[in-house]
This record gives C-alpha cells, sequence and structure tokens, in this order.
C-alpha cells in the first residue's frame, strides 16, 4: 500500500469517525433541550437542533469539539423562540432558554 493511499484511507477514516460523532452528540442535544423545553412548560419546535458553530478546544483532558447549536421553542404554541445550546465533546457546557415573563434568561449548567 503506497503512502498516498494510506493516507487517503486514514482521511477517510477520520471523516467517518467525525461524522458519526456528529449525529451522537446532534441526538444528545436534542434529547438534552427537549427535555429542558418540557421543564419550563414551553414546546419544543421541529424535534431537532441545529448546528451553528463548530470549534476545537483543549482541555487537559485533550482536543474537544465544542459545538454550538440552536433551536426553536414556543411559548403557547404561537411565536417562534431560539434557545441555544452549547456541546462540548458529549457533554452539555450551557443550555440557554429565554421566557419573557421572567425578564431575564435561564441559565442551565
Amino acid at each position: 500500500m503506497s503512502f498516498t493511499t494510506l493516507n487517503l484511507l486514514l482521511l477517510i477514516l477520520l471523516l467517518i469517525w467525525f461524522w458519526r460523532d456528529s449525529l451522537q452528540v446532534r441526538e444528545i442535544a436534542t434529547r438534552i433541550s427537549k427535555r429542558a423545553c418540557e421543564s419550563h412548560d414551553v414546546q419544543f419546535l421541529d424535534q431537532t437542533v441545529a448546528l451553528r458553530r463548530l470549534r476545537l478546544r483543549w482541555l487537559r483532558s485533550g482536543l474537544k469539539f465544542r459545538r454550538l447549536y440552536e433551536f426553536d421553542y414556543s411559548l403557547e404554541g404561537s411565536g417562534r423562540l431560539t434557545g441555544y445550546i452549547i456541546m462540548l465533546g458529549s457533554h452539555t457546557e450551557l443550555l440557554q432558554i429565554e421566557i419573557p415573563e421572567t425578564s431575564h434568561s435561564e441559565l442551565l449548567h
């Protein structure tokens, strides 16, 4: 096997790993966002989250992907508000849902 073929194979394996990891983290973020909406008595819309930013972050435990997802929710079934969840690796770093009645943002860690 030539060096070029080996590099191409490694690149393909890396892309497959990244794709699978991204799907898994998105599922976790969706589940956490949905539970947060339920606990605040708001409706989780579209049943999914959308990736808005992807960055790398160095930690003591090594290199991790930091992903910012957005999701939509509704207070009373009309109108759309946007919430955010930041995932560091497969762990939640921050979840933000703004509830206007309280006139401030609920920040959950």
